[in-house]
């Protein structure tokens, strides 16, 4: 659950980033801050690609129980 919240946390500093960027005119502060949100959501990704990974163990586990069990 944290790495849910890191990614919180680094999309919101990316998008103030880039606005800070977009205000005073700094493309560094810009694309540092695009570069911040792109992270975030591979950082998204990852987490859901392992609470796949989790549901998919789980549901083996259980067909594997059953037929054990039957």
């Amino acid at each position: 659950m944290s790495n849910k919240i890191d990614a919180v946390a680094k999309d919101a500093e990316g998008k103030l980033e880039a606005a800070l960027g977009e205000l005073t005119g700094d493309t560094g502060h810009q694309l540092k801050g695009k570069a911040k949100q792109v992270q975030a959501s591979a950082m998204n990704a990852a987490e859901d690609l392992k609470g796949s990974a989790r549901s998919m163990a789980r549901k083996v586990s259980d067909a594997a129980a059953k037929l054990a069990d039957g």
